[in-house]
């Protein structure tokens, strides 16, 4: 066992409690999806501490912070979180359908991600939120200011 997944179950534990505590503010019709998923979470979390604790008796306990932190490349790091600050700040202008597929491609080909998979990624995955969440849940996403002048 490492002593930083301790770290990753309780902020695990702190996602599931602050999304329950939201979703009990949801009507009860509403809260059938977010409560499975919260649960769900809280169940792989729990069974990932199980697991732990068994490494724990086994092997022993290791700090692990040398292997976390191991072929960090802080230009990658930080290139990445300016581009997601970024594109924060572009889905309130732009909506969010544009502001991913801008998101997306520019951080898989600053990862060196080959071109054609760059094309298959961002199709499939701004086609599987498009149905998950458009024509299956019916959430409405972020449309931006700008795109709402322009269809004015």
């Amino acid at each position: 066992m490492k002593l930083t997944d301790v770290g990753v179950v309780l902020f695990m534990y702190a996602v599931c409690g602050y999304f329950y505590y939201h979703m009990t503010k949801l009507k009860a019709s509403s809260q059938t999806y977010p409560r499975f998923t919260i649960l769900l979470l809280f169940g792989l979390t729990t069974l990932y501490l199980v697991q732990m604790l068994i490494n724990a008796k086994k092997h022993g306990v290791e700090s692990g912070v040398d292997e976390v932190f191991a072929g960090f490349q802080a230009k990658q790091f930080f290139v990445c979180l300016i581009a997601t600050i970024l594109y924060l700040v572009c889905i309130y202008y732009f909506g969010f359908y544009i502001s991913t597929v801008l998101f997306m491609v520019a951080v898989l080909l600053f990862l060196k991600v080959p071109p054609l998979y760059t094309a298959i990624t961002v199709v499939v995955i701004v086609g599987l939120i498009y149905f998950a969440f458009q024509k299956f849940l019916g959430v409405k996403l972020p449309v931006g200011t700008v795109m709402k002048a322009i269809a004015k």
